[in-house]
């Protein structure tokens, strides 16, 4: 079983919509969440001066979650991470960013090489859990490093994803848990079927939702009846679903009613069209409080 963590949040302005400092216990690391709005507010403050990674996150026209991870070095001029990320404010091309969060240590013991290769890790997590569009134009390169410095820059990469969640961007975070057994863990609930008319789909209630899996089959036809959310869905999609109309990978949806329509190409009740594999509705899990 996962032990709990002790995290401290800072607001630095006293404002939930301002800049907030944390930091996590026995991490070297500090992170700090900045409001595209508050990069002027934070001139002063000489972590910020040091060499890290940071993370730009949006929305893009499509109101898709966007992200792009970069590092930064410290410059003849002084300026570190802050600086950088001033540069990207004056950016015509990377309009999309809203806030940053910045990683960086306590003791300023980031070089060169660690920082490209927790530039790179970064990506590759970002880009494999597919919740974010990560919007780097290449790959980051690894850098070269020792065996030992890995083994150290890991364990500040997975206190570092805790973070980055526990400030609102699960980036990092798969939608379903993976665990040796394949069962469902606390995040997840029962597994449960949306089947008719071809359909076959496999869906599951999550922390952040409902999940529609990888292997489901979904409806071809589109009745006059599918909701436009569902229309704009799947146009967003179109890439996962192959010509048997499987899809390729996991989608996350709001509602089990969204899953649903989405499954079946009509306005459907998810608690209705949900069940178990003994033909238990979702709607007769949620009275019985499972």
């Amino acid at each position: 079983m996962a032990r709990g963590k002790n995290i401290q949040l800072y607001l630095m302005d006293g404002d939930v919509n301002g800049r907030i400092k944390c930091t996590l216990a026995n991490w070297t690391g500090l992170a700090f969440k900045i409001p595209r709005t508050a990069l002027d507010l934070c001139k002063d403050r000489p972590e910020l001066k040091q060499t890290g990674v940071y993370l730009l996150f949006g929305k893009d026209e499509n109101d898709k979650s966007v992200v792009y991870i970069g590092q930064a070095g410290v410059r003849k001029n002084g300026e570190g991470i802050l600086n950088r990320l001033v540069e990207h404010n004056r950016n015509p091309k990377k309009d999309y960013w809203t806030e940053a969060i910045a990683l960086t240590t306590s003791n300023d013991s980031l070089g060169p090489t660690e920082i490209s290769y927790l530039e790179h890790q970064f990506y590759q997590f970002a880009v494999k859990e597919k919740r974010y569009e990560v919007k780097n134009d290449n790959d980051p390169t690894p850098g070269n490093i020792s065996e030992e410095k890995e083994s150290e820059l890991d364990e500040f990469i997975e206190y570092a994803k805790v973070i980055v969640g526990t400030l609102g961007h699960k980036v990092f975070v798969p939608l379903l848990a993976d665990n040796n057994d394949g069962e469902n863990t606390t995040s997840e609930s029962i597994t449960l079927y949306c089947t008719r008319n071809g359909i076959n789909s496999i869906g599951v209630r999550t922390s952040d939702g409902f999940v529609v899996k990888k292997g489901s089959i979904i409806s071809q036809k589109i009745t006059k009846s599918c909701p436009d959310y569902v229309l704009k869905k799947r146009t967003q999609h179109k890439n996962i679903i192959d010509a048997n109309n499987m899809l390729t990978e996991d989608i996350l949806f709001n509602t089990p009613s969204g899953a649903s329509s989405f499954a079946c190409g009509a306005s459907t009740n998810g608690n209705i069209e949900w069940k178990t594999s003994e033909g238990i509705t979702l709607k007769s899990l949620n009275e019985q409080g499972q």
